[in-house]
């Protein structure tokens, strides 16, 4: 279980002894190099991922610069991570704790609008940009408000695909120069409200997603006087690529085809609102891994705008939809979901050259673009702080107890094969013993089953058999090329530490589609992670875990992490900002955790901006229609009644009334 560290090189004069190797030369002894922060940071490959917003301190904590690196300029601010978590907890704030870092949230829309402007002046584009936030992407209030209000210097806007989010989208946004794209499947009451809006002044456009659409669009335009805004989403046969690449194409759930969307033309035409078709939408997916799918589906989209456009549409907005990805591994590779093969500029300069050429081919303005990267936005802004309870570790197998000639032979046959095994397990007996420790552990089992092998030697056997993996694995992971029966011992051997979260409330992605987010200790990070563990959440249900991991060289099985001692050892979550939250269920009913916004001063000093609380124990059960009260009222009547009848004293029915209620307004997590 032990990581491997690694080695200075040799001198080729002298051998391990010190004398001659036997060539003529002699080698020095391989002395193990002492861990450092470097090591620490290409375990964690924190520096790929990190994009400048993390990274690992010289006092072996993790620091946030919540402006990113700045090039010829005064350094950024950092915030030692360790240290602000100490802080929140001084104020009463326990893990598991979200962390928003309003600094990085106003910075990556920053990134993304420069991007863009300076693809727009390189190419010499004659039209302009504009991001517009889904506020799918993360639903709170205080994360939408803050998207809202940093983007308006650089006239962002906001998307709604619901009605609840058109409710409060049309709040929150209180000037007209704001876009409001309106997408999702709409009722009458809903493109009524939106016709609405737009009498009202407000800069919405209703994206058409279904024929019958246009038709509640055209009716209650006419009810209320209103040339409207209209948009419409082309399905186009280009797919995007990566994990969501079946929610584009053909296929795709939103969208008209073709033919459908000619028809649309044709009935704009003879209402004499040709004119009112501002805007042509289209969806590549979400997490695009790979830019070439970009390039393809962006092509595609202009060539129907151009078309469009030419045959006497109104049209000026291409809306590009969602799809620029997040590197969550750092790896920028298009092998998976978790990463991306190109950068924000090189996708911005992708998107606006080819809508270019192609509007210039065919003799076109060039139209004003809108994207809706949510994710590309919120993702890196958040952090979610957990904190272990215990592990279950396997080093109590590293050793066996000896055993005298005479115990050993009162032994069950396999039992003793296993003692032997042990004892014999070297560099070079290692597979034999391992292979004799397999079959013997299976017939232990076996002949317990039968009532031929008591529960003692039972547990001896399993206690040997772990030993032996672990002496095995200790083994073959020094080797260059470990034989592959042996690659499943690291997996076998991972030690379980118990964080105090829920992974369906605060990680559901992880759970649900195998999302593999940056998983690190914020602290000790001088030190050499000698265990490799998974983490179990504090849920009583098994899929309550987490077991692919960011590696050096691809995702793995297990985290490097360091052994628990009973002290504070917290780790954390990052580039967790994007759906995460919104998705998030009450899962054995543990509710939101607690949500901190903070800002940084220009001398790196933290200010608590903002605090959410966690929800209660009692809101949570009111979620789920529980009345807190009529429970208070019952659990009381039951303790009175185990008063009466002498099962408890006055001061024990009074721990237990006051635990109840204490517990009712308390946090649904472990303190």
């Amino acid at each position: 279980m032990a990581h491997p560290a690694p080695f200075a090189a040799s001198s080729a004069h002298d051998s391990p002894n010190g004398g001659s190797s036997g060539n003529g030369h002699t080698q020095l002894p391989l002395t193990p190099l002492p861990f450092t922060l470097d090591d620490a940071r290409r375990i964690y490959r924190i520096d790929q991922w990190g994009t400048g917003y993390f990274g690992i301190g010289e006092n072996g904590n993790v620091f946030v610069s919540p402006h990113g690196k700045k090039k010829g300029a005064k350094a950024s601010p950092q915030v030692d991570l360790k240290a602000l978590v100490d802080s929140l907890r001084q104020r009463g704030l326990e893990t598991p704790l979200l962390i928003r870092f309003t600094d990085i949230l106003k910075d990556r829309l920053g990134k993304i609008a420069k991007s863009f402007g300076k693809a727009i002046t390189e190419h010499n584009y004659t039209g302009n940009y504009r991001a517009v936030y889904p506020i799918k992407v993360n639903q709170q209030n205080h994360v939408v408000e803050e998207v809202h209000l940093f983007g308006k210097e650089h006239g962002f806007g906001l998307e709604a695909g619901s009605k609840p989010e058109l409710l409060a989208v049309l709040a929150i946004v209180d000037e007209d120069s704001t876009p409001i794209i309106c997408n999702g499947f709409k009722d009458s009451s809903f493109i009524e409200a939106v016709i609405l809006a737009g009498k009202l002044g407000r800069n919405i456009i209703p994206v058409v997603e279904k024929y019958s659409e246009l038709k509640l669009i055209l009716k209650h335009a006419k009810a209320h006087g209103v040339r409207p805004q209209i948009g419409v989403r082309v399905k186009l046969s280009a797919r995007g690529a990566g994990r969501w690449e079946s929610s584009s194409g053909a296929r795709s759930k939103f969208g008209l085809f073709a033919s459908e969307i000619l028809e649309m033309m044709d009935e704009l035409r003879a209402e004499g609102m040709l004119d009112c078709l501002k805007l042509l939408h289209c969806h590549v997916g979400s997490q695009i891994n790979d830019i070439a799918s970009v390039k393809r589906a962006i092509t595609e989209l202009a060539r129907v705008y151009a078309d469009l456009k030419k045959d006497g549409a109104g049209l000026e907005i291409l809306d590009i939809g969602g799809g620029l990805g997040v590197d969550y591994d750092g790896s920028k590779s298009s092998t998976d979901g978790a990463s991306i093969n190109y950068t924000l500029q090189e996708y911005a300069n992708d998107i606006v050259y080819y809508i270019k050429q192609v509007c210039d081919d065919e003799g076109i303005s060039h139209p004003n673009i809108i994207s809706e990267s949510g994710r590309a936005m919120v993702a890196h802004h958040s952090v979610l702080i957990m904190d272990v309870m215990g592990w279950t570790a396997f080093e109590r197998f590293r050793t066996a107890k000896e055993l005298t000639k005479e115990q050993l032979a009162e032994l069950t046959q396999p039992v003793a094969t296993l003692y032997e095994s042990y004892h014999a397990l070297d560099e070079k007996t290692y597979r034999e013993c391992y292979h004799d420790a397999v079959l013997a552990r299976d017939q232990a089992l076996s002949l317990f089953n039968l009532g031929y092998c008591p529960l003692k030697e039972r547990a001896m056997a399993e206690s040997l058999f772990y030993g032996i993996c672990a002496k095995a694995h200790a083994i073959t992971s020094k080797l260059e090329n470990p034989p592959e029966e042996f690659s499943h011992l690291e997996t076998q051997l991972a030690e379980i530490y118990f964080c105090n979260c829920s992974i369906f409330q605060s990680l559901p992605d992880a759970w649900a589609i195998d999302q593999v987010f940056p998983i690190m200790p914020i602290h000790r990070l001088a030190e050499e992670p000698t265990c490799r563990g998974i983490l179990a959440d504090i849920t009583c249900d098994s899929d309550g875990k987490l077991d692919n991991f960011i590696g050096e060289y691809g995702n793995k099985p297990v985290l490097d992490l360091h052994p628990y001692t009973g002290e504070r050892y917290e780790l954390a979550a990052f580039l967790v900002g994007a759906y995460q939250e919104t998705l998030g269920d009450l899962h054995n009913l543990f509710g939101d955790t607690n949500a901190v916004h903070v800002t940084v001063a220009a001398d790196g000093t933290p200010m608590v901006e903002e605090v959410v609380e966690a929800d209660t124990i009692r809101e949570v059960l009111s979620y789920v229609q529980f009345d807190p009260e009529d429970l208070r009222r019952d659990f009381g009547k039951t303790v009175e009644k185990a008063l009466q009848a002498g099962k408890l004293t006055l001061d024990e029915a009074k721990v237990l009334k006051d635990f109840y209620m204490s517990g009712l307004n308390s946090s649904t997590y472990l303190i």
